[in-house]
C-alpha cells in the first residue's frame, strides 16, 4: 500500500522536476512539438504559393524554360528531398527546446528559424521574383547559418547538430546547382516578375 508521505514524496519530486524545468527555460514536449510543428507546417504553406505546378503556369513556363544542369534531380526528388531534411532540422530544434537554456542553445534555435525562415524565403525569390541571382545569394546565406546552426547545436546536443548536417549538405548542393543556373540562364535572369502569380491560377 502507497503510503501518504509515500504519495506526497511523489508530488513533491514532479513539482520540483517542473520548478526546475521552467527556472531553465526548457520547453515541455508538447510546447516544443507545437512550435516546431506550426513553424513547419506555416513555412510549406508559404512555399507552395510559389510552387512550379500547374496552379502557377506562369511560373512553371519559366522554371521549364530555363537551361538545367545535367545533374540535377528529377523534379519530384529534388522537391521532395527539403520536406526531408527541413523536417531532420525541426527535430533536432525540438530536441534543443527540451534543453535548458543557455548562449549556445538559444543561438542554434535562432539559427534553426533563420534557416527556415530563408527555405521559404528561396522560394519567393527564385520561382516568385525570378531571380536567379538573388536566390544563389540566399542559397549561400543558407549554407552558412546550416553550417552555424550545427557547430551550435553541437555544444548542446550532438544529436541535434548531426539532424542538421543534411539540411546543410544539401542547401550547399542546391546552392551550387542554383549558380550553374545562373551562368547557364542570364537571359532568364529576373525576367518578368511581375507576371508570375502567386496565387491560384483558374481558368
Amino acid at each position: 500500500m502507497v503510503t501518504r508521505q509515500a504519495r506526497s514524496d511523489v508530488g513533491s519530486d514532479r513539482r520540483y522536476r517542473k520548478a526546475y524545468r521552467d527556472k531553465d527555460h526548457a520547453l515541455s514536449p508538447g510546447k516544443a512539438a507545437l512550435i516546431v510543428g506550426g513553424v513547419q507546417v506555416l513555412s510549406g504553406l508559404f512555399s507552395r504559393r510559389y510552387s512550379p505546378d500547374p496552379t502557377h503556369p506562369d511560373i512553371k513556363d519559366w522554371y521549364e524554360s530555363l537551361e538545367k544542369p545535367s545533374y540535377k534531380p528529377p523534379d519530384p526528388v529534388f522537391g521532395a528531398a527539403w520536406p526531408v531534411v527541413t523536417t531532420l532540422l525541426g527535430i533536432g530544434a525540438y530536441r534543443l527546446m527540451r534543453q535548458p537554456r543557455s548562449p549556445e542553445r538559444d543561438a542554434a534555435l535562432a539559427l534553426w528559424a533563420a534557416n527556415i525562415a530563408m527555405t521559404s524565403g528561396w522560394g519567393k525569390v527564385f520561382f516568385g521574383e525570378r531571380s536567379i541571382t538573388g536566390a544563389t545569394a540566399v542559397a549561400a546565406a543558407m549554407v552558412g547559418t546550416g553550417a552555424a546552426y550545427v557547430e551550435r547545436a553541437s555544444h548542446v546536443d550532438r544529436y541535434a547538430a548531426a539532424l542538421g548536417v543534411p539540411f546543410t549538405a544539401w542547401t550547399l548542393f542546391g546552392g551550387a546547382m542554383t549558380e550553374d543556373l545562373r551562368e547557364h540562364n542570364r537571359s532568364l535572369d529576373g525576367a518578368d516578375p511581375d507576371g508570375a502569380d502567386p496565387g491560384p491560377q483558374h481558368s
